[in-house]
């Protein structure tokens, strides 16, 4: 039931990016406008940078999960109806809301959740979390452009351009997919997922949020305490160590 909830506010997700310029309908979607792979909206747009976040089975609880996103819908519904009672009677107050900043309240729910590190922290081991950074730089330059990276203990950011003919879905399977086989294999498991199936991603609109994504995919470990300064975390693209030298074959 969550997920037809959710899902039923795709069409009033339509008519808010028309004036961004999001084709409504195009021959992919993947590549632009929007789709689901479950519970959210992803948005694409053609030639964009994207923020990503992807995390670990265990680090959110479903019932959380599914409360964050509950509230996310209400305030769509509150939104959308606001803009189309505005549409009808030019007099009734404007929303008191707008969608990219429920999308970005939704985006810090979770990412204040995850910085508690909750579940296993598999990534807080160095050879996992070596895994994972080597598996998101091994492409650079080839399928995307990596601008801003970090691998916390329970997920994982990157702010990526899909070069041309690449699809940001397929990268992002790609290092999942990889990683978790491998991930599994060093921690002996057998049967068991390693990421939640579902990524979230952003498109970011211009300069200067991509700007302040960067700092704050930077800063992440300073804000959840694991460092003092973003350059002392071995594990993002502020660690000077990266820069050095391209990770080995995978």
């Amino acid at each position: 039931m969550q997920h037809k909830e959710v899902n039923a506010h795709m069409d009033r997700v339509r008519f808010a990016l028309r004036a961004t310029g999001v084709t409504l309908d195009p021959p992919n979607p993947l590549r632009s406008g929007i789709h689901s792979r479950g519970y959210l909206p992803h948005v694409k747009r053609e030639g964009a940078s994207y923020f990503v976040t992807f995390r670990l089975a265990d680090s959110l609880p479903k019932q959380v999960v599914l409360e964050l996103q509950a509230d996310r819908a209400a305030r769509l519904h509150r939104f959308f109806a606001q803009l189309e009672a505005r549409k009808r009677h030019p007099q009734a107050p404007a929303p008191t809301d707008t969608q990219e900043t429920i999308d970005r309240d939704y985006r810090r729910q979770v990412e204040r959740y995850l910085d508690k590190g909750v579940g296993a922290c598999y990534l807080d081991r160095p050879e996992i979390a070596e895994l994972v950074a080597n598996a998101l730089r091994y492409f650079e330059g080839q399928r995307y452009h990596l601008t801003d990276w970090v691998v916390m203990p329970d997920h994982v950011h990157a702010v990526v351009w899909p070069m041309p003919n690449e699809l940001l879905g397929d990268i992002v399977k790609s290092w999942k997919g990889y990683t978790g086989r491998e991930a599994n294999k060093l921690l002996r498991r057998v049967g068991e997922p390693f990421w939640q199936k579902e990524p979230f991603d952003h498109w970011i609109r211009d300069d200067d949020e991509k700007a302040r994504i960067g700092r704050y995919v930077r800063h992440n470990p300073v804000t959840a305490g694991l460092c003092a300064a973003p350059e002392h975390w071995q594990w993002s693209s502020a660690w000077a160590g990266w820069t050095k030298a391209k990770p080995p074959p995978a």
